[in-house]
């Protein structure tokens, strides 16, 4: 009883400092208003609801694949940090690097943690999408709130694209060769296409100018130092900065238009 009482003197004695005030803004949530508040009140607790429906928090409706998807999101972006550290995007170290991250790096893991999680984004995705799809969540009025989806589906295989090229090996390469050459029949923009002159980008040595989406995407006729350098930039700076903006977006339209949608 007396530990009891003791560490109530201490809960007290805590909330009523500045420190507390200051960051926290309330006492300790005892009450139901209490617990909004500290909601309301939270910089990331603010972004989500005070209620949730009963449907919302059923895994058989949900199936919690927007919530994993943010979460491998986080677990990437932690390994992507820490790969940051060990890799030089440069043809004479990147493959390298690969191989030293493997075998040599201390918390080498963190390279098979960020590839298989690059995989399980890519599915967790897909299976929000089929899953809002099938529920109707996509229908008025949260039909601005699938496009922005729809645009986060787009950012996140280009994520994978971008990340494929970077251990710098022969099937990296090649895969990336035929993705570009893909990107070269690309309508408008694409080789001898009528809006290819709006990329005018010139050659990496200035000696020709050639514009069209598969030179602004390799930096260059061939998938080379040029291009490693883009998709690198694209891929852990890039592309990752755009998501989150839209990420945010979607978090708040989810709110605003009454939170996730139910069953009819």
């Amino acid at each position: 009883m007396s530990e009891n009482n003791a560490w109530k003197k201490f809960q007290s004695f805590v909330v009523n400092t500045q420190v507390w005030r200051a960051i926290f803004r309330t006492g300790i949530p005892t009450t139901p208003r209490q617990r909004m508040m500290v909601v309301l009140n939270g910089v990331f607790l603010h972004l989500h609801p005070v209620r949730l429906p009963k449907h919302a928090v059923k895994v058989k409706y949900t199936w919690c694949m927007g919530g994993l998807s943010f979460f491998v999101f986080l677990v990437l972006t932690i390994t992507g940090i820490l790969l940051m550290f060990y890799y030089r995007p440069t043809v004479e170290y990147a493959y390298g690097d690969i191989i030293d991250l493997r075998e040599q790096v201390p918390l080498g893991i963190m390279r098979e943690i960020h590839r298989w999680g690059a995989h399980l984004m890519v599915i967790t995705v897909w299976l929000h999408m089929f899953r809002v799809f099938m529920t109707g969540s996509y229908k008025p009025p949260r039909e601005f709130n699938w496009a922005v989806g729809v645009i986060l589906l787009v950012l996140t295989m280009l994520m994978s694209f971008t990340g494929y090229l970077l251990p710098w090996d022969q099937l990296a390469i090649w895969a990336i060769t035929v993705g570009s050459n893909m990107a070269g029949a690309t309508p408008f923009v694409g080789t001898g296409g009528p809006g290819s002159s709006l990329l005018a980008i010139g050659d990496v040595n200035f000696v020709t100018s050639t514009s069209d989406a598969k030179f602004a995407m390799l930096g260059g006729r061939f998938v080379g130092e040029a291009a490693l350098l883009r998709f690198y930039v694209l891929h852990c700076i890039g592309l990752p900065f755009v998501m989150m903006i839209f990420m945010i977006v979607h978090f708040w339209r989810v709110r605003k238009d009454g939170g996730i949608s139910g069953p009819t």
